[in-house]
């Protein structure tokens, strides 16, 4: 028997399947997405980046944009950037977190205070090399073990 998906089905579909240009991972898989409200063919995004300055935040809103538009009933999409609450890795979905380490980047456990991890052999023997990675959202790190650069997220501040 057929099952008949809604429109708001069918949005939340789509926003899983827009990427971040700079890593695996999906906006849902990093937990941007704060809200969706529709109002007709109207539909209105609300967005927490992970960082105010991300480069890739114009890239990720123009792919919702293009992603909702392609839905049938969908006339205008919005997607607002929220800053009133700051994004942390807490918003980050399980799945995501695999898929980055499964990618080479560490990421920051739920507890703060634990020692950087090598994605590459597991050894902690690791130290900050750079506080400036790539993004402003990542750091580099070095393993004294395998001797490899690290990029991990930054943990949330205190």
């Amino acid at each position: 028997m057929p099952t008949t998906r809604t429109l708001e089905d069918q949005i939340w579909e789509a926003l899983a399947t827009v990427k971040d240009p700079e890593l695996p991972l999906t906006v849902m898989d990093l937990g941007l997405i704060d809200e969706v409200q529709m109002t007709g063919g109207r539909v209105h995004v609300r967005m927490t980046p992970t960082y105010s300055a991300c480069p890739a935040i114009d890239v990720m809103r123009q792919d919702i944009r293009t992603k909702l538009l392609n839905l049938p009933g969908v006339e205008e999409v919005q997607v607002e950037l929220s800053f009133a609450e700051p994004w942390t890795m807490a918003r980050m979905t399980e799945r995501g977190r695999t898929r980055l380490l499964e990618h080479g980047l560490s990421v920051p456990s739920r507890r703060s205070a634990e020692p950087v991890t090598c994605p590459f052999c597991g050894s902690t023997n690791t130290a900050l090399e750079n506080p400036f990675g790539p993004t402003l959202c990542r750091a580099i790190y070095y393993c004294r073990d395998c001797r490899n650069p690290i990029e991990r997220f930054k943990p949330p501040p205190e």
